[in-house]
């Protein structure tokens, strides 16, 4: 019989920087799904990759004076790059997409194609709003105090000809689809597309560019590129074979898959997707799964704000599998969790060392010191059976039917709670039994002491099955340890009790999960996290000051003039410094480094009107040419001195002249 496909996508994510926490997370989940469902027997596409284009790209690109392909190429396949990190994180992915590959490329053009022939895409003006981190236009009514909606940034006023997509066509199918079916998880997601896209009604998409080159080109109109989200959701049936020669394996069976994505990203998945491939005339995906944010002190994880979570330093110092399991342990797979370091270690030391390392370790010991490291036969059974002999035998063999239902409904945190429940009531069955007092008298006990040890071994092994899709190279120290055969860790299996060979040979070995000394490790990170930090800063290049001093008589000479803030990000390697983008009047930008990123986020600058001298003579700064400076006021706060730019009025134009 043919195996049934299941296929699973994590986003493609969007290489503008190295990837942080909360993209391993998303990863890891779905690598975790993935796994499962292989472990079930089901013929499984997993595919993961980065979406390379848009203007965000582009212009990181030039400032770091590379194209834009060596610029995501480093960051993709370079040293400890998107690739690195996966293969590090032990992910399963079977396929890996980039959105410069030629084939996505042609199946891309094509797609744009058949969509325009069809009507569904026509040729306009675009005049509104442009978020340029998030790639995302919004209208008026869209934004949320003037800011993007979703990512709260400044978004910039957008003119130019481009192809629209008549998204509008399909409101009532993706209300729909929205309401009355379970394409859309969790539920809770399903309320805020429909109340804030959909009701307000469904506006066409803007769907090419011409302000920037960096993109997939139109092929019937090359001015154009494609708009970077129509290029990366096609990903997902491009990775398949859809409209290219590279694979032939979209009309096999596994498409509709299932796409997991982070909730900022989960309008484009179950609005603009699914009407993509409804003009297409193709299915929509099974179900687009929206999971929460991984947030440190208490706010989204953000490169651009640089309060990310380095997964190389955790995995590396606490281990991959330990790393894996406490992503899926703590965090309610749909909802926004709170990520720590305190967190991370408490849960080794709880879940890890004390229940399942415990267990594995003392039963194992205790095979070895009281029968040389194999049960004797006979032991499956008893003649004397304990009550607790059947609790836990009878909890054991449920588990795995409360364990799937878990995994089928996207909530893996669930599924490790039952695991846990069954490990928790095997160390519980440790100390009801007291096999150390059966062991006092063999002669008349030794039987029962096999028996209890078995059930312990067998308990361990169920476990262990479920567990190998969050820690596959742990599981296979533990069934190595409690000397279970390869046939005895199927799926069908976990739902048996008795699997395991009597006789198995088993070897107590090195403690799975050593348990931590929080305040040791906590220590040890943050010298790991400081000399990795200390490791990207320039060799030779020294930081300028954060004050600047001018004697009287150039400052007399000095011409102060108003200058609105165009763009203004952090400088990459630099803790201080800010790089401005200014309007000083005279139709060409300025650029401005000051040193006060200590004080101020680059994006709360964005619009604001500040003063500038702009006849000092240009210097560098990181490499980066300044030309001019921005005026700020020195005061003490609780003791230490602080930096204020001077801002003034928005009414007053662009370089008008202060002094």
């Amino acid at each position: 019989m043919e195996k049934k496909k299941f296929y699973i996508t994590t986003p493609i994510y969007y290489p503008s920087d190295k990837l942080h926490i909360g993209h391993t997370y998303c990863t890891v989940a779905t690598d975790t799904l993935a796994r499962y469902h292989r472990l079930r027997g089901e013929d499984v596409m997993f595919l993961t990759g980065t979406d390379e284009h848009g203007q965000k790209i582009e212009t990181k690109a030039k400032e770091a004076g590379v194209t834009p392909k060596e610029f995501v190429d480093n960051i993709v396949e370079g040293p400890r790059g998107v690739k690195d990190l996966w293969k590090l994180m032990n992910i399963s992915n079977d396929r890996f997409i980039r959105t410069t590959d030629d084939y996505h490329v042609e199946s891309v053009q094509k797609i744009f194609k058949k969509m325009y022939d069809k009507g569904d895409i026509y040729k306009g003006t675009y005049k509104g709003k442009y978020c340029t981190p998030c790639e995302s236009f919004w209208t008026e009514s869209q934004l949320v105090d003037g800011k993007c909606p979703d990512c709260g940034r400044e978004v910039q006023d957008a003119e130019e000809e481009a192809y629209f997509f008549r998204l509008s066509k399909y409101a009532d199918r993706i209300r729909d689809l929205l309401e009355n079916t379970d394409f859309l998880q969790p539920r809770s997601r399903v309320h805020e597309m429909v109340k804030n896209f959909l009701d307000p009604g469904l506006e066409d998409l803007c769907v090419s560019r011409t302000s920037f080159s960096w993109g997939i080109p139109v092929d019937f109109d090359p001015k154009h590129v494609v708009y970077v989200w129509v290029d990366a959701l096609s990903n997902y049936i491009t990775a398949l074979g859809y409209d290219n020669d590279r694979y032939h394996d979209y009309d096999k069976g596994w498409w509709p898959g299932v796409n997991i994505v982070g909730k900022e990203i989960v309008r484009f998945h179950s609005i603009i997707w699914p009407a993509m491939l409804m003009s297409l005339g193709e299915p929509v995906p099974k179900h687009v799964f929206g999971h929460g944010w991984l947030l440190l002190d208490g706010g989204k994880m953000s490169k651009s704000k640089g309060n990310v979570v380095d997964p190389y330093i955790l995995a590396e110092k606490f281990g991959v599998d330990a790393l894996r399991f406490f992503l899926m342990r703590t965090f309610p797979f749909g909802s926004d969790g709170n990520f720590s370091n305190e967190l991370l270690i408490q849960t080794i030391n709880t879940d890890l060392a004390n229940d399942l390392g415990n267990l594995v370790s003392r039963t194992t010991a205790m095979v070895g010191k009281y029968f040389g490291g194999a049960l004797p036969a006979g032991c499956r059974t008893c003649a004397e059976p304990q009550p607790f002999d059947q609790e836990l035998r009878t909890l054991a063999e449920g588990l795995r039917s409360v364990y799937e239902e878990d995994m089928e409904t996207f909530a893996p945190h669930k599924a490790l709670d039952e695991v846990f429940k069954v490990i928790q009531r095997a160390n519980k069955y440790i100390d009801e039994n007291a096999p150390w007092a059966l062991a006092k008298d063999m002669e008349a006990n030794g039987k029962r002491l096999a028996h209890v040890l078995y059930n312990l071994l067998e308990a361990t092994r169920i476990c262990g099955i479920l567990l190998t899709p969050f820690m596959p190279e742990s599981c296979e120290k533990l069934f190595a340890q409690i000397g279970a055969p390869a046939e005895s860790r199927t799926w069908d299996a976990a739902a048996e009790w008795g699997v395991l060979p009597e006789t198995a040979a088993v070897t107590k070995g090195e403690n799975l999960f050593p348990r931590l000394d929080m305040d040791k490790a906590l220590e040890e990170l943050e010298a790991a996290e400081a000399e990795a930090k200390k490791a990207t800063l320039p060799a030779v290049e020294v930081e300028p000051q954060l004050t600047e001093k001018v004697d009287f008589d150039t400052f007399c000479k000095s011409d102060f003039r108003a200058v609105k803030v165009k763009a203004c990000e952090a400088v990459k390697k630099s803790e201080k410094l800010l790089r401005f983008t200014l309007d000083d009047g005279t139709g060409v930008d300025r650029q401005i480094l000051s040193g006060i990123h200590k004080w101020y986020e680059p994006e709360d600058l964005v619009g604001k009107t500040l003063i500038a001298i702009v006849n000092l003579p240009p210097r560098k700064m990181m490499g980066l040419e300044s030309n001019g400076m921005l005026i700020s006021a020195v005061h003490t706060e609780h003791g230490e001195e602080c930096l204020h730019l001077i801002m003034v009025d928005d009414s007053i134009p662009a370089g008008a002249k202060l002094c």
